[in-house]
């Protein structure tokens, strides 16, 4: 209803299974924001995502890297967000999937260097770690939000204008 008021009718948000929605050359763009990294079947969702894509329609994904996303730092170390079915993509073999996967051209960047590593701790690691010990913590978290927000806004303004030799994400641009 929202972009309906808003006058942009073409906008709409659709539910289903990525491994197997699907809608031949129906969208311009499909957004993936830490979503893969939950998937175990992630190349037929990728499939997909091709097969529903208009062709030169754009894939956007954000997701952890295999260089500490998801905090993961350490072979057979386990996230500390338990439902990931992979700690991170290479950045090579997410490049090589989406090229196998009905994609023609792929970009990939990392995200969360230094600067982001910082914000996401102070941003999200960190507040989920104290909810998880006690929900006595959400009388906290707005005191806490007010304090490190700010901090978190700069240094993630830093990291996305700057270029990471490496970093715990990647950003993937793939077109159909």
């Amino acid at each position: 209803r929202f972009f309906q008021r808003i006058g942009r009718p073409q906008v709409r948000f659709e539910v289903g299974d990525v491994t197997k929605f699907q809608r031949p050359d129906t969208f311009e763009l499909v957004v993936c924001v830490d979503v893969m990294e939950h998937i175990l079947e992630d190349e037929a969702a990728l499939r997909c995502y091709s097969t529903s894509l208009k062709l030169g329609g754009m894939l956007i994904i954000s997701t952890p890297s295999d260089q500490g996303g998801s905090d993961v730092h350490e072979e057979g170390e386990g996230s500390f967000i338990e439902e990931h079915v992979r700690d991170g993509y290479n950045i090579d073999d997410i490049r090589a999937k989406c090229l196998r996967n009905g994609f023609s051209k792929v970009e990939a960047r990392y995200s969360y260097g230094a600067p982001g590593k910082i914000s996401w701790r102070l941003s999200m690691k960190w507040p989920l770690l104290m909810l998880n010990t006690s929900r006595l913590f959400f009388v906290v978290l707005p005191v806490y939000y007010l304090l490190a927000y700010p901090i978190a806004f700069v240094l993630n303004m830093a990291d996305v204008r700057m270029q990471h030799p490496t970093g715990t994400g990647l950003i993937v641009k793939a077109w159909k």
